[in-house]
């Protein structure tokens, strides 16, 4: 089984802030591939299903965002699996925005949900992409910006790279993260 992790915060207030862009493309997932995410359990809203003939989890975790990995965690636990299993979508304030990165290890970089994901996974090295959302001008709080909505400005940006984001996401399903990551880095974005 496949596990698509999409990190955000729940609720309305959130629903469409940079900092829940992982909850946004994981929506996009499960409209594309006819996975509805509505069950709770693990902490978590997920969707079970198929792409193709792989069986995949659609996971947004509400715990907040700094305790995902407490859900993460649970899940891997009873579908006993390991981080290879494992694909994380997320905001990154280091990439422009609209731009896609994919990784296979790394450290946190600051970011709290993928801090807490290491901490219960034990491990730095699972399948990542990060959605750039750019970072706010000198003098701005890091905090309000990530937990403020997309302007409309870069709303076609985010869009595309959420489309962007799904199709890897949908790949992975089907071919090695190596062979996905390579693809998508190559991209030339815009913005």
């Amino acid at each position: 089984m496949k596990v698509i992790i999409g990190l955000g915060n729940p609720g309305k207030k959130y629903e469409d802030t940079r900092h829940n862009v992982g909850f946004i493309t994981i929506d996009k997932i499960s409209d594309k591939c006819g996975i509805p995410v509505q069950q709770s359990k693990f902490r978590a809203i997920v969707g079970e299903g198929r792409i193709e003939t792989e069986k995949v989890l659609l996971v947004k975790p509400q715990t907040y965002m700094n305790l995902s990995g407490e859900s993460v965690a649970e899940i891997i636990k009873f579908y006993k699996l390991t981080p290879d299993d494992l694909l994380v979508i997320y905001d990154d304030l280091d990439l422009p925005t609209g731009q896609l990165r994919l990784r296979i290890k790394g450290s946190a970089g600051g970011h709290n949900g993928i801090k807490s994901l290491i901490q219960h996974l034990g491990t730095q090295e699972f399948n990542r992409i990060k959605v750039g959302i750019g970072r706010p001008q000198p003098g701005r709080s890091v905090s309000e910006y990530v937990l403020q909505d997309f302007p409309a400005a870069e709303r076609p940006l985010i869009d595309k790279a959420v489309e962007h984001a799904a199709h890897a996401a949908v790949m992975w399903t089907r071919e090695p993260f190596l062979k996905v990551m390579n693809h998508y880095n190559s991209l030339k974005y815009e913005g």
